[in-house]
């Protein structure tokens, strides 16, 4: 299953630098890639455009994200993960309270249009 994921970051020239430089080839910790993988996320991209960023993430069927979220908790790699994104990151405006990353809708799909 595809998932797309919004979220902005501070909208500051070294704060994007950091997060850039955090999710480099080769940069992210051990942990945390092994935490995704072990929840069944297959793939995962993200983009960014000035200060927003969009996360695709495609997850298997063992993947359920509540199961995700229990473990992220009990985790403490990723909750340190966690914190220092915290420091760059920012909610949607329309983000309720303790929300990161909002799901968008998907509204088109070339797959069914004749």
């Amino acid at each position: 299953m595809r998932h797309v994921l919004l979220i902005d970051l501070a909208d500051d020239a070294a704060a994007i630098a950091h997060y850039e430089a955090w999710h480099a080839s080769g940069a992210l910790p051990p942990a945390i890639a092994a935490s995704i993988r072990a929840a069944d996320v297959t793939a995962m991209d993200i983009y960014r455009s000035g200060n927003r960023l969009v996360m695709v993430m495609d997850t298997g069927p063992g993947y359920d994200p509540a199961t995700k979220a229990a473990a992220d908790d009990a985790d403490p790699a990723v909750q340190a993960w966690e914190a220092q994104m915290d420091a760059v990151q920012r909610p949607l405006p329309w983000a309720k309270p303790d929300a990161k990353w909002m799901q968008a809708a998907r509204i088109f799909s070339l797959d069914e249009q004749p």
